[in-house]
């Protein structure tokens, strides 16, 4: 009487990580809205900076 499973583990075939290529072009540009997303940043970093400066110049945090 033959076995429902067999004893042993059947092999796979070719288990791989599915991973793109390695391309060896150039890198891809910068896009608009990263750019625009850092230049929002630094201007929000510069003007917490000026905010920070007239206040503690006006002695607004000062008792």
């Amino acid at each position: 009487m033959p076995r429902a499973l067999p004893s042993r583990r059947m092999p796979r075939h070719r288990l791989m990580l599915h991973r793109p290529p390695p391309r060896r072009s150039q890198s891809q540009p910068v896009r608009t809205s990263d750019l625009v997303l850092a230049l929002l940043g630094v201007v929000l970093l510069g003007g917490f900076a000026l905010l920070a400066a007239y206040a503690l110049t006006s002695g607004l945090l000062a008792p």
